[in-house]
Formats: structure tokens, C-alpha cells, sequence
């Protein structure tokens, strides 16, 4: 794994000031590839390259970058790891190519593949995840290119007509270059209120983008836009896998499954540094461990963060998987100040507000890992593709019943459900967990139930999933001067002919919820401490196969998952394994009224939120009001605001000078 940066145009002095700009450009994402640094310029086309690596696959220096094609023709900068190199490569030599092969890295097989068959025909053949840039001398064109399913991040975006086309894989990298512009994109900021998260193609700063998944980008000198497209289709795979499924009987489809989730597992378990996997206990990761071990020779290394609060703890849980399965099993109790401790990094370890919450175990059990292992399996996307989510079966069972019940009755009834306190909800689930269905026995009932109950009065599915989807319901009415763009949640979406309502929900987290959320948050979390991520239920084949699976086995008799875990029972007794669905959770709304309290008060001052300009204070402080009395709890809308507000104070007004940032950056 490894970090690029660069920039093409803009105003270039002396070849020593260009090379200090792109030396700092590139100590500051120095945490994403340790190994090796190094540059490349082209004074005359304006061109500008830098690279640090992680050296997974050859660590010799054969595999360092920036690297140049055989022909001389490219140059290349890369992040990721092609799983299928050795087939390429023995593809390229059997068609007659004389490569003149220097080692055995995945970078060198890619440059070669696109100096023999073209950039689009080469990323056709690959199958990984991957960011890269590429200078073509000849043609003298820059491309970008990132993986199907979005696994790896690429920021990207020209602010001014005759300022630098800048590009990165983080944003940090692009904020150090004198001609950056730190403007905030008060439309990104509407969707980090919907979403806590800012969705590509947008990011936090007017004029950056993020480029889509499965996405090819081309820049040719001279010109002032670049032309953008698509290599790969999610919502092309989901179309056609449910026009065209497979007919195969459950025990056909279960064999295929476990073939083909081995063949992706055993691809990305080849490295030539130590390898492990996080481990939850859950669906997700204890099928991936499952078939790692069986694959393995010796006991494979998993990683789990425990809590003492037990509604947030899974260790427990993912102790006992490993112990059956034999892993060498690592497991680190965090305390709440460890945890809170994270807290002050985030702004340097996402560059932009992101407000997940989850991104504060997941970066401590990747720091976790990072002490034994260099690489390490995850479970993600298990429940995109398999349909995993509570709110999948929610969404579709509560349409069913409000559908037939007059808007008027639906609005009086989302009244009365929020009248009673979450805190009554909760006790009452637990009381009623044993005659309660499978679809309402969650943890922390009340906030979901008071969530849901505004969603009575949706007018379609569609409008009652992108409900489900949004934090802020009117996020205009909060930040000033802004328009929000159009999005999954209010309505711009793939059409996505011939899938159902649930297969619907799916297909629009596989495309946003998973690369802008889920994928970000892991990447950052692991980069930060050195840490390559692979995510076997991404693998392209994969995806393709799940899509083609039929609905009922993905979701049948009301379980989730359904073959999936048919799948894991083969390795697992089906009693580790049942129980409610918990998340990757701590208690943030617990600590805002308690060790937080003067944190979020002093970002939430009611003179300040003026001052800044961003956000009218009166919503919010109503809200905070309302959570920090413990009448309600608002954790996931207040999170959102407090990140802003946290960034901005941190890195988002250009309170700390260049160097300084990427020191904070690094020691993050």
C-alpha cells in the first residue's frame, strides 16, 4: 500500500521550489507508505510526481516508484495491489511480450500490461484495488484511474483556470501546495449532515472532487477539464446478476460461494510481509477467517478491540470463534479515555469531516494489528452484497404495514412513538426480546425506534429508505447559504431497472454508503499507522457472482445472510454465531454529556457557530440542549456538527502552518 500525490500546470518557478512543493506534498501522506520516498519532474510538460511506498509484494527496490514503463513511454505512481499479477504477468510472456523484467512487484505487471494492451484493456484484466497516475510522455496526457468498488481514495480538481491540476489519495498532500484554496464547499456540507459522510464525487474544499469508483480519468496537456469515464459498473453488475440470475440448488450455490470466496481470500493472503485479519465474531469476518485458516498452514493472526461497557463489547464473542478456529488471537481492552484520546486526531486523519463514529475502534484496532502484521483481511461488504443490514428487512416490513394507513393516522402515530423516552423503548425490547421478531431485537432499541418514527409519513420505499439513510432531514435549514445537491437520499439515483425494493437498498449502499463511509473509514483508520487493508468480498469476480445469486438466498425466512451463513456453519457452530446484530459501536452519546460536555460545549457556543458562519444556531443548540439534558439522544447528528466544527478549528481556517500539519499528520 502506498500514498501518491502530484500536480500538472499551475504556475512553475524554479525547479528547486517545485521539488520543495512536491517533497512536502509527499511527507505529508509519509504514514501511508513508509518504505520509500521519491519524485519525479518533467520541467518541460509540467508535470509532477511523488510517491511513498509500503512494500508488500517484492520489498526490493526493483519495486519502488515512481516507475517508468519498458517502452519508456509511462510513468506511473501507484497505490494498492493487483491479486492476479502472476496471471497477468504470465499472460503478458505467453502473448510474445519480452518484458524486461527487474523484480516481481504488482506495479511492474501493471505497467506493462498497460504498455501492452492499452490502459483500459489492462484494468479490465486486473483484479484488486488500486489508485494510480499515470503520465503518458507521448501523448503527453495525465491519467487517473481507482478501483470498481472504491477501496482506495483519490482526491483530485483544478480550483483556479490557470492553477495546478492537483491529485492525491489524501487531501492533506493537495492542501500543502501554495496554490491551494481553502475554500469549504457549503454544499459538501449538506451532505455531511445527511450522511456524516461527504459523498465523491464531492469533498470538503470547493474546486477537489473525489473520483468515482470504477472510473477512468483523462487530462490532455492543455486542456482545462478533464473527461471522466467508466471502466466498471456497479449498477450495471446489479442489473444484469438480477435480469440473469444463476439456477443452481442450495447446495450448488453454497460450493460455488465457498470456491469462489476462497479463490479471492487466497489471492490476497500472498504477500511477502506478515498478514492477519481483524475478527469481530461476527457473519462477516468469521467466514473470512474461517477459510483463511483452513488455507493456512499455521495459526492465522486476529485482532480484536474489546470494551468494558458490554453493549458495545464483541470480544468476547470473537474470542470464542477464534478459539475454535484455532487463530492466534490478539485482543486489546481499550478504556474510554484510550478511546476519547483518538478523538483530537481525527481532523489529520480524515483531512475532511467524517463522522462515523466507528472510525474511533477502527483505528485502534488497526494500530492493534499494525504491531504484528503489515497486512490484514477485513470483513466489509458482506452486508451489501448479502444483504446484511437490520434495515433492509425493517425498511421493506414497515412499507408493507404503513403503506395501507392514511398519512393523517402515520403522523399521529410517529407523535406517540416519540413521545414515549428511547430509554423506555430500549428497557421495554429487552423485557420483550423473547417474543419480539428477529427484525426488533437490536441493541439500543429505542434510538432506532426514535429515529424510524418521522419515516411513518415517507410517501414510497424509496422515499422511506433514503429517510432511513439521512441524519439531518433539511440540512439548507442549518448551513448557511447553501444548496444541497441532489443525492441517493433525495432522490438522485441509478435506475436500477428490475431490482426489488430490498435488492434496491443494496445496490445504493454497495455504490455510496460502502466506498464513501465504510471504505473511508478503514482506509484512513489502517494508513494512518502503515497498515494495508484487503477486503476479500470485494473481489470484482465476487461481487458479479453474489448479484447473480437469487434474492432467497441472501435473505430468507427473515435471517439476513442467509448463505452466507450456511457458509460459516461449515467451519463455525451455528451458536457462536447467532445473536444480534451489534455494529462497531462506542458510547458517544454517553460521553457528550459526560468527560465530552466541555469539549462540545466550546465547539457549539452559540457566538461562535455565528462567528464561523457555517451553521445557524439554533437548531443545533436545541438539539444539544435536548441530548445533553438526557431527554433524547441526538449522537449521530451531533457528531456530524461536532467533526466540522472540530476540522475547522484544527486544519480548516489554515490555523497550522504547512510543516506543522504534516508533523500533526504523521504522529496521528
Amino acid at each position: 500500500m502506498c500514498g501518491i500525490a502530484g500536480f500538472v500546470g499551475g504556475r512553475w518557478s524554479s525547479r528547486g521550489e517545485i521539488t520543495a512543493t512536491l517533497t512536502r506534498m509527499n511527507s505529508c501522506i509519509r504514514h501511508r507508505g513508509p518504505d520509500h520516498s521519491n519524485i519525479w519532474i518533467d520541467e518541460a510538460a509540467r508535470v509532477a510526481f511523488a510517491h511513498n511506498r509500503l512494500a508488500i509484494v517484492d520489498l526490493s527496490p526493483a519495486g519502488n516508484q515512481p516507475m517508468t514503463s519498458p517502452s519508456d513511454r509511462y510513468v506511473i505512481i501507484y497505490n494498492g495491489e493487483l491479486y492476479n499479477h502472476h496471471e497477468v504477468r504470465d499472460e503478458l510472456m505467453q502473448s510474445g511480450m519480452a518484458v524486461p523484467w527487474k523484480g516481481h512487484s504488482d506495479t511492474e505487471t501493471l505497467l506493462a500490461a498497460i504498455d501492452t494492451w492499452g490502459i483500459r484493456r489492462a484494468l479490465e484484466r486486473s483484479t484488486g484495488m488500486f489508485a494510480f497516475a499515470l503520465w503518458d510522455k507521448v501523448e503527453r496526457t495525465l491519467t487517473l484511474a481507482r478501483d470498481r468498488l472504491g477501496e482506495k481514495p483519490l482526491y483530485y480538481g483544478r480550483q483556479q483556470p490557470d492553477g495546478p491540476f492537483l491529485f492525491g489519495s489524501e487531501l492533506k498532500a493537495l492542501a500543502i501546495h501554495p496554490q491551494f484554496e481553502r475554500e469549504v464547499d457549503r454544499r459538501a456540507l449538506t451532505l455531511l449532515l445527511r450522511y456524516n459522510d461527504i459523498p465523491a464525487p464531492f469533498s470538503i474544499y470547493r474546486g477537489i472532487g473525489k473520483l468515482p469508483p470504477g472510473t477512468i480519468l483523462t487530462l490532455h496537456s492543455g486542456d482545462s477539464e478533464p473527461m471522466i469515464n467508466e471502466y466498471w459498473s456497479g449498477a450495471a453488475v446489479a442489473e444484469a446478476g438480477v435480469r440473469d440470475p444463476l439456477h443452481l440448488s442450495d447446495a450448488d450455490a453454497l460450493d460455488e460461494l465457498e470456491q469462489r470466496l476462497q479463490t479471492a481470500i487466497g489471492r490476497q493472503m500472498i504477500a511477502d510481509v506478515p498478514i492477519g485479519a481483524f475478527l469481530s465474531g461476527g457473519v462477516d469476518s468469521s467466514t473470512v477467517v474461517a477459510l483463511m485458516q483452513k488455507l493456512s498452514s499455521r495459526p492465522v493472526k486476529t485482532f480484536t478491540i474489546g470494551f468494558h461497557e458490554a453493549e458495545f463489547n464483541e470480544a468476547e464473542h470473537a474470542k470464542a470463534v477464534a478459539r475454535h478456529l484455532g487463530t492466534e488471537h490478539t485482543e486489546l481492552y481499550v478504556t474510554p479515555d484510550e478511546a476519547r484520546a483518538v478523538i483530537p486526531k481525527l481532523p489529520y486523519l480524515y483531512d475532511e469531516p467524517f463522522a462515523d463514529s466507528s472510525q474511533i475502534p477502527t483505528h485502534l484496532v488497526s494500530a492493534l494489528a499494525r504491531q504484528h502484521v503489515t497486512v490484514s483481511l477485513s470483513g466489509d461488504g458482506g452486508d451489501e452484497l448479502f444483504g446484511g443490514y437490520n434495515r433492509y428487512l425493517l425498511t421493506s416490513e414497515l412499507w408493507g404495514k404503513i403503506s395501507i394507513i392514511p398519512k393523517a393516522l402515520r403522523a399521529a402515530a410517529a407523535r406517540a412513538i416519540t413521545f414515549v423516552p428511547a430509554s423506555a423503548w430500549t428497557k421495554f425490547g429487552i423485557a420483550a426480546s423473547g417474543v419480539l421478531p428477529q427484525i426488533a431485537k437490536v441493541n439500543r432499541l429505542g434510538d432506532k425506534v426514535h429515529k424510524g418514527a418521522p419515516l411513518l409519513q415517507s410517501e414510497s420505499v424509496a422515499e422511506l429508505y433514503g429517510g432511513m439513510l439521512s441524519l439531518w432531514r433539511d440540512p439548507e435549514a442549518v448551513v448557511i447559504g447553501a444548496t444541497e445537491p441532489r443525492s441517493q437520499a433525495t432522490g438522485l439515483t441509478q435506475p436500477l431497472t428490475g431490482l426489488g425494493p430490498i435488492e434496491r437498498m443494496m445496490a445504493l449502499d454497495m455504490l455510496g454508503y460502502l466506498p464513501d463511509d465504510i471504505l473511508v473509514k478503514v482506509d484512513r483508520a489502517a494508513m494512518a499507522v502503515s497498515l494495508e487493508t484487503r477486503v476479500p468480498y470485494l473481489d470484482h469476480h465476487l461481487v458479479e457472482f453474489a448479484w447473480r445469486l437469487p434474492f432467497d438466498m441472501k435473505i430468507r425466512g427473515g435471517q439476513s445472510k442467509w448463505i452466507l451463513r450456511q457458509l460459516l456453519y461449515r467451519y463455525v457452530p451455528k451458536s457462536l454465531i447467532e445473536r444480534p446484530k451489534m455494529g462497531f459501536g462506542i458510547p458517544i452519546g454517553d460521553w457528550l454529556r459526560g468527560p465530552l460536555r466541555d469539549w462540545a460545549d466550546a465547539l457549539l457556543e452559540e457566538n461562535r457557530l455565528r462567528r464561523e458562519g457555517y451553521f445557524r444556531p439554533e437548531p443545533i443548540l436545541q438539539m444539544w440542549q435536548a441530548h445533553a439534558s438526557g431527554k433524547v439522544n441526538e449522537e449521530y447528528r451531533l457528531w456530524g456538527v461536532l467533526m466540522f466544527q472540530s476540522w475547522l478549528e484544527a486544519i480548516g481556517q489554515i490555523r497550522v502552518p504547512a510543516s506543522e500539519y504534516c508533523c500533526m499528520s504523521a504522529k496521528a
